[in-house]
């Protein structure tokens, strides 16, 4: 069972998806946030629907998918997590988890259009798995704690530009903030959906070119405990997305000339039971 926001940008409609079939949740809530995550939504919206008390949707098929949960109070990164990445990247393996923050407003549906900057000419890719907080994370006592804070998972695209992130000064985060560039979802899925994270293969094409070919497994700091971790640091809210980092086969970690991403290209990407995106880019 999975979850979704179906309709135009800013009057999405929340369904739970099932058998190939998106069920209406607006006799429950009127969208899939912080507030309904946090106010057992999932639960509820399981109950009625095996109650026969959620209609379906007529036409879903013929709407936009938008990002799976609506207006995250904050998006929180990981850089540098995962082993072979670091290495295409020159960089030193990780003592610790590399924190970044992303702004909530980058996030857009799994098959919107992605932006290329104004001026950039390091636009870069990573597919990444998407982790959703389900409820308040604060000091948690251990990674063993982590998976009742987990809403659900979700494929996430943490679109980057080079140049502004690692060339201009200061953080990462003026690099990873760009409008468009964090292209959430198809779906939300449950954590009893998913067997092991850290067992989830995951890929990325541009152009139909296989660049990113990795899995969840060479994660440096796995799922429990990059949330433990960021806890000791921050308070998680739900409906609060966390980007785990990603795989080797990004634009920066390439032989030059390196590809990055310009306005026509399409990217496409996957991950193990977490659906399939495409994103096409256009010139901001």
């Amino acid at each position: 069972m999975s979850f979704a926001r179906l309709g135009a940008a800013g009057s999405e409609i929340p369904v739970l998806q099932s058998g190939g079939q998106s069920y209406d949740l607006r006799s429950l809530t009127g969208d899939i946030d912080g507030a309904f995550l946090a106010d057992a939504g999932f639960a509820r919206a399981q109950a009625a629907f095996d109650a026969g008390e959620l209609p379906v949707l007529d036409d879903s098929d013929s709407l936009r998918v938008g990002p799976p949960v609506a207006r995250p109070t904050k998006i929180v990164c990981i850089g540098l997590n995962y082993r072979d990445h670091a290495e295409e990247t020159h960089a030193e393996i990780p003592a610790e988890p590399v924190v970044f923050m992303k702004d909530p407003s980058t996030v857009v549906g799994a098959y919107d259009d992605v932006l290329v900057p104004r001026k950039s000419v390091k636009t870069d890719w990573e597919v990444e798995l998407g982790v959703v907080v389900g409820s308040t994370a604060r000091y948690l006592a251990s990674p063993d704690d982590a998976p009742s804070h987990i809403a659900g998972y979700a494929l996430s695209h943490d679109v980057s530009e080079r140049e502004f992130q690692i060339e201009r000064g200061g953080q990462w985060d003026k690099g990873k903030s760009c409008e468009t560039f964090n292209p959430f979802g198809p779906a939300l899925v449950e954590p009893s959906e998913i067997m092991d994270p850290q067992a989830l293969g995951m890929r990325l094409w541009v152009n139909a070119t296989l660049r990113q070919n990795g899995t969840t497994a060479n994660m440096i700091f796995g799922v429990n405990h990059v949330i433990w971790y960021l806890s000791q640091f921050m308070v998680l809210l739900p409906g609060d997305i966390i980007n785990t980092g990603t795989p080797a086969g990004v634009a920066l970690g390439q032989p030059e000339p390196k590809p990055y991403l310009r306005a026509g290209d399409v990217v496409e990407l996957e991950i193990d039971g977490l659906g399939r995106a495409r994103q096409e880019l256009k010139q901001a």
